[in-house]
């Protein structure tokens, strides 16, 4: 066996150490429940796929607009990705400056409020927002405050 060399110079034989891993068995067990907990839930949901939610925008209230009037506030595909982000800003907006108006992409000014704007065409909640909410797995916090105006209705006649 050769000697070896560290920074004080030439030293006794590199010594050997004996490779074992210890407690082999505590260790397959270990991995192989690791592996089945984790890897169960990709095993059994792999191949299926869950379609994306079609929202209905087919509401009495926008059955009731005129067919050059049925048009959001921005253009569908803008809404879809953009949405939340436009609702954080019409509240900054209108928290922060007191400014309650938004101009649209098209040059129109609208109402910047959920409840008075977005709720009054999109009045089916539960089928137009909740079901891409409970797709994408998540919970707005808009609704502590801004209720669905049949909500608002059912409360009132509850007193």
């Amino acid at each position: 066996m050769a000697d070896y060399k560290n920074e004080f110079g030439w030293f006794a034989p590199k010594p050997t150490v004996e490779k074992k891993i210890y407690n082999l068995t505590a260790v397959a067990v270990g991995l192989g429940i690791f592996l089945v907990v984790f890897g169960a839930p990709v095993l059994l949901n792999m191949g299926k796929v869950h379609p994306v939610p079609q929202p209905s925008v087919d509401t009495p209230a926008i059955q009731k607009l005129a067919e050059k009037e049925r048009q959001c506030v921005e253009p569908t595909e803008w809404m879809r990705a953009n949405h939340m982000q436009l609702l954080w800003d019409w509240r900054e907006q209108v928290v922060r400056t007191g400014e309650r108006y938004y101009t649209t992409s098209r040059g129109k000014k609208v109402l910047a409020s959920l409840s008075n704007n977005c709720m009054e065409c999109h009045t089916n909640k539960s089928q137009f927002c909740d079901q891409c909410h409970n797709y994408v797995a998540v919970a707005p916090n808009c609704w502590g405050c801004h209720l669905p105006k049949e909500q608002n209705v059912a409360k009132a006649e509850g007193k």
